[in-house]
């Protein structure tokens, strides 16, 4: 009778593991998708003045608006692109250099001297459907939510150059520089953004969507909220499409040992 495979085994082993990992990832993430789903969904039109007036306190503690950004006053523009303008802009540059390891006889690269710059201005979240929009959501302290909400508009290597006294500073030190790399990433006016958090009514058709005091997250979205929902769902169905296939790798390779270890002891009881 021969001894079971052990490679089948740490296979076998390995996919029923997996599968319970991407199993437990599965739940986390339809749990996450479900109570997003309970949370509800605005845009900045009359339909939310109504509801913020008809509320104790002229307040929602925690709902999602989805709008469109329009600066309260004059944009920032885009130190390198054309027309193109934004409310929160990060600069930044970051030197890399390559250094010389004595040991392996390699050059190895590492990163300094970043520096970065930010700005802002204040903005408020538009209907997309509004041609003249005559509600606005000033988005409070967006700096402070959690989420990527920057894009990024700009990126260059500039490649350093050796002249003499690259190759002097080479010599003495085992160091060159290699590139300065700038980079520029802004929220864009006009791009869609949507907010999870509390939204007062602070007069007329003026409302405001801040950090939740009840601990709820303060989220900021760089997307409409289908394509945001779309995200989580598809990530949903990756973990279950994941559990599934290692699970049924793990059952095929379980039954073709089984198979074969009573196939050994047939023939050799003959």
């Amino acid at each position: 009778m021969g001894d079971p495979n052990p490679l089948v085994l740490i296979g076998i082993g390995s996919s029923f593991a997996f599968s319970g990992l991407f199993y437990c990832l599965y739940k986390e993430k339809k749990k996450e998708l479900n109570k997003l789903k309970q949370i509800p969904i605005f845009r900045p039109d009359q339909h939310l003045v109504k509801v913020l007036n008809s509320t104790p306190h002229k307040r929602l503690n925690y709902v999602a608006v989805e709008g469109i950004i329009q600066a309260d006053g004059e944009p920032l523009a885009s130190r390198f692109v054309p027309r193109c303008f934004g409310v929160i802009q990060k600069i930044t540059t970051e030197e890399h250099w390559k250094y010389f390891n004595f040991a392996t006889r390699t050059w190895n690269s590492r990163r300094v001297n970043k520096k970065e710059t930010s700005n802002s201005v204040s903005f408020s979240l538009v209907s997309p459907e509004s041609y003249m929009p005559d509600v606005y959501v000033k988005v409070q302290n967006p700096l402070e939510a959690s989420g990527s909400i920057l894009e990024r508009v700009y990126n260059k290597v500039k490649r350093a150059e050796e002249g003499v006294a690259g190759l002097v500073l080479q010599a003495l030190s085992g160091e060159k520089p290699d590139a300065m790399v700038e980079e520029e990433e802004m929220l864009r006016v006009g791009s869609s953004l949507t907010g999870f958090g509390e939204v007062v009514l602070e007069g007329g058709q003026v409302a405001k969507l801040q950090a939740p005091k009840d601990g709820h997250q303060y989220i900021l979205v760089s997307s409409d909220y289908r394509s945001f929902m779309d995200r989580h769902e598809a990530s949903a169905s990756m973990w279950k499409t994941l559990t599934a296939v290692t699970g049924i790798t793990g059952a095929a390779l379980l039954a073709g040992a089984v198979s074969s270890f009573f196939g050994n002891k047939d023939e050799k009881s003959k």
